[in-house]
Formats: C-alpha cells, sequence, structure tokens
C-alpha cells in the first residue's frame, strides 16, 4: 500500500486513492447520531471517475482470474454489474434477509451500528467457480466476512475482494486476514 504526501493511501497506488478521495463527501450524523458516513453517491455519479475505478479493480485482479462477480447490497450490485459487464461475466447479488425467492444460503453478523443477515441463492455458483466480491466500504469486516462465507457455503471460491473505501480504524482487514483486501482508498 503506498501513501502520498496528504496521507491518502491505497492498494492500486497514491494516483488512485487521491482519486477516490477526492469523490468521497462526509456526512456526519448517518445514519445515527456519532456515525461519519463516506458517502460514494459523487464517485458513482462521475462517469469518468466511476470508469477508471471499474479498470482499476478489474486490472488488480486481472481480467482472467475470477469467473463470476458478486456484489453485496446495495452498492456492491453497481460495481458489481459494471465489472460484470467490462469482463462480459455474470453478476451474483449477495441480498438483505429475505429479498431472494428461491432457497438461500444466509449468515448473521454485527455491523459497527445494529446486526443484519445476508443471503446468497444456493445455485448461485457452479463448484470451482472463481468469484471476485465487491463493497463499496469495508468497516469491521462483518458484511465482508458474512458474504465470503456464503460464497463457499454456495460453492464458490473466493478469488478476490475489493472496496472502494477501507476504513482502517474499524480492523475489518484484520478480521478478515489472512484473505487478501484490495482497497482503493484506506482512511
Amino acid at each position: 500500500m503506498t501513501e502520498t504526501q496528504t496521507g491518502v493511501r491505497g492498494d492500486s497506488g497514491p494516483a488512485t486513492a487521491e482519486l477516490v478521495a477526492s469523490r468521497v463527501l462526509d456526512v456526519p450524523d448517518f445514519p445515527q447520531p456519532g456515525v461519519m458516513f463516506k458517502d460514494l453517491m459523487p464517485l458513482f455519479a462521475d462517469g469518468a471517475v466511476f470508469r477508471q475505478v471499474i479498470d482499476e479493480i478489474i486490472e488488480y485482479h486481472g481480467r482472467d482470474s475470477f469467473d463470476v462477480v458478486a456484489g453485496i447490497e446495495a452498492r456492491g450490485f453497481v460495481l458489481a454489474a459494471a465489472i460484470a459487464y467490462a469482463t462480459g461475466l455474470g453478476v451474483v447479488p449477495v441480498r438483505k434477509a429475505g429479498k431472494l425467492p428461491r432457497a438461500a444460503y444466509a449468515a448473521s453478523y454485527a455491523l459497527e451500528y445494529g446486526e443484519a443477515t445476508l443471503e446468497v441463492h444456493q445455485d448461485a455458483f457452479t463448484a470451482g467457480h472463481r468469484v471476485l466480491v465487491v463493497d463499496d466500504v469495508l468497516a469491521t469486516g462483518g458484511t465482508a466476512d458474512a458474504t465470503l462465507s456464503l460464497v463457499e457455503r454456495a460453492g464458490g471460491t473466493v478469488a478476490g475482494l475489493s472496496v472502494l473505501l477501507e476504513l482502517s480504524f474499524l480492523g475489518g482487514r484484520e478480521r478478515l486476514a489472512p484473505r487478501p483486501v484490495h482497497a482503493l482508498l484506506t482512511v
């Protein structure tokens, strides 16, 4: 991980980290008092930046290193769909509980401000499918850990995990070790 003079760092280098940082807005007290929400919507809304971010994720992992992309609800869906389209691959949603219409595996986990359950269809992956998992933010690692477990339980092999933003002070990367984490921006 490299760091710029301004202290911005990320796994795809300082230029990408600076680019992502320039499109993050801090929203205090959302979704509850005391939480500083990192709003990535300006990044998603900027077509050129969004395209560059998607290309960086694909380049980091290598176009031939995964067979399908799994996106974590909800902003992970946007990233997963774009990566899948750019690589000509399929996309699998990892949804909040009760949103999938067929038999699904479920995993519950603690959030930094609550608790949640994620689900994936039991037949989402063919045995041995190499799955790239993507989401917008890595915080405590609970969401990512639950998702990686669901991918494996459903027969997939985790090929990688990429996030736009890692909140390093919450220890998510350490929680997921030894699995590698690819964060475009780490704060």
